[in-house]
């Protein structure tokens, strides 16, 4: 049969029914007929664009990456409506909402499966894959385990598309599988107008290996993999308003998988883990409060953010998945006073291949962030700690006790806290991720002072000179430190030394980096340390 004989026949019969036949909620003949002259549901295509490349994925979905899941109360609810799952070889279901499944399949041998489907927060098909591989072998390595199997689940609209942008997807999702180990066994797949890709997937872990979202103690403390803030890109590049700097460092993060830090975390004991992904930073910790019966600190300026993520969120730039998150985990949740806005939508920011928040005995901190940052984890830091027992809390603290602080020996860099191998590219914080805090009045700070093609052009100039090349960026701060108090520069010195404190680099190395500067500049140097360094320590 021709292609006008089958055009003739199917929209025949959607006419005389009154409806499309493929989409009864349609007319026929219906808008895209009208438009550009093709019947669908003949098995006709559209005129595919020059190649996958020229696709741009987040056309085609409501909401980006792990904001477009159902909300925690949501989730919640309908789950209550249904039984309880009771076997004595279900070691982890459904009643505590982990990452993954844990079934035993023999004695100290364990199954963990999982399966995690989303939509595109970036336009290229080729890194989707790979975030949406990341992001679904991230239930594993969550639990401590090892990824072997999956299968692919992928809805795509087959007849608006080029089959290449499909090809590409899957093609991504089968690399990260290869990396990781695993292997892909087949999948399935379904002609849907929004475009969804996941995995599910099959991984082993030992008994003593096993890490769940209930084992936190008081005195562990907490550590996060990745930076925050993919949620908050993903939407500002929707509406493209997302700088390069920020696209680049989101893709980097949620392209990389959690292997590493999850074998390291396995190494150290950790107590508890989860990863942070569409319920956001504190959905998830609330979770993990909750099972574990424990209070949480979380330290806002502690936290690690990509690029021009604060000024975003400040801009409003943030989904409603944030609504969502946070009407689950704010019950549970004390601000401090002091706390903005922009600060709280970053905390409920809805992840896509995040990275893993981690309970661990404070005594091996050092040496598991020392491990990760060596493996390539650069984005490892600890962000607060587990004060007490209670039947599930978390307080959120502008400030806390920094584990270079309590663990640093006299003129030595801390290692749990070097930077010296962050990945270049990411301005706004030389260690690849910015910490977050309020916006500072500084000329060495970005998107401060006057607007204009000069000060652009400056604030790229520092950005370049700051990022981690043959000088690592540990150096370059005491630099900045030196420099900007040898010329008098108070706000360049303010900016700086928060940064060095926040990274981790202790008083000792400060204190040297100020001598020199006062040898070179003098007196009128040394006060201004004096000065300076009391209003910068707490």
């Amino acid at each position: 049969m021709d292609t006008m004989e089958k055009r003739r026949r199917v929209m025949g019969r959607s006419i005389k029914l009154g409806h499309c036949v493929c989409d009864p909620a349609k007319p026929c003949p219906c808008a895209l007929f009208k438009e550009r002259n093709v019947c669908t549901c003949a098995g006709e295509h559209l005129p595919p664009e020059s190649d996958s490349q020229g696709v741009r994925l987040t056309q085609y979905v409501r909401s980006a990456g792990c904001a477009s899941k159902i909300g925690q109360s949501d989730l919640h609810r309908v789950l209550a409506m249904l039984p309880q799952v009771s076997d004595p070889r279900l070691l982890v279901g459904t009643a505590t909402a982990d990452d993954a499944g844990v079934f035993e399949l023999q004695p100290g041998v364990l199954l963990v499966q999982t399966v995690d489907v989303f939509t595109p927060g970036v336009d290229e098909p080729y890194l989707f894959g790979r975030i949406a591989g990341c992001n679904s072998l991230s239930d594993v390595y969550a639990m401590g385990g090892r990824p072997v199997t999956a299968l692919s689940v992928i809805g795509f609209p087959i007849h608006t598309l080029p089959h290449e942008a499909m090809a590409e997807i899957l093609r991504g999702g089968m690399d990260v599988l290869a990396e990781a180990g695993a292997v892909l066994l087949g999948g399935h797949s379904i002609n849907d107008e929004e475009i969804k890709f996941g995995f599910a997937v099959t991984g082993v872990v030992e008994q003593s290996h096993l890490a769940t979202n209930a084992g936190a103690q008081p005195g562990n403390v907490l550590v996060l993999t990745k930076p925050l803030g993919t949620g908050i890109v993903a939407l500002a590049g929707q509406l493209g308003r997302a700088s390069q700097a920020a696209t680049a460092a989101a893709a980097a993060s949620m392209s990389t998988l959690n292997r590493a830090a999850s074998e390291i975390m396995v190494h150290h004991g950790a107590t508890a883990c989860t990863d942070v992904t569409g319920f956001g930073l504190l959905g998830h910790l609330a979770r993990m409060a909750v099972e574990s019966k424990i209070t949480a600190e979380v330290w806002c300026e502690s936290l690690p953010l990509l690029p021009d993520v604060l000024e975003y969120a400040a801009q409003g730039m943030y989904s409603g998945a944030n609504e969502r998150n946070a009407e689950f985990s704010d019950p549970l949740t004390d601000f401090d006073d002091d706390i903005a806005d922009e600060q709280k939508a970053i905390l409920h920011d809805a992840q896509t291949s995040g990275g893993l928040l981690i309970a661990l005995p404070e005594e091996r901190a050092g040496d598991a962030l020392a491990e990760m940052h060596a493996a390539g984890v650069t984005g490892a830091v600890v962000i607060g700690r587990v004060t007490e027992a209670s039947e599930g809390c978390i307080r959120v603290r502008r400030a806390g006790e920094s584990l270079g602080k309590r663990h640093a020996k006299p003129n030595t860099r801390n290692p749990a806290r070097d930077t010296r191998h962050s990945t270049p590219q990411q301005p706004r914080d030389n260690t690849g991720t910015s910490t977050m805090t309020t916006h500072a009045e500084g000329c060495c700070e970005a998107g401060s002072g006057t607007p204009g093609q000069a000060m652009d052009m400056f604030q790229n100039f520092m950005g370049t000179a700051l990022q981690p090349g043959a000088v690592d960026v540990v150096t370059k701060e005491l630099m900045a430190v030196a420099l900007g108090l040898a010329v008098g520069c108070v706000p360049c010195v303010k900016i700086h030394l928060r940064k060095s404190l926040a990274m981790g680099i202790g008083m000792p190395e400060l204190e040297e980096a100020a001598a020199l500067a006062t040898a070179f500049a003098g007196c009128r140097a040394l006060m201004l340390w004096n000065e300076l360094k009391r209003d910068a320590q707490p």
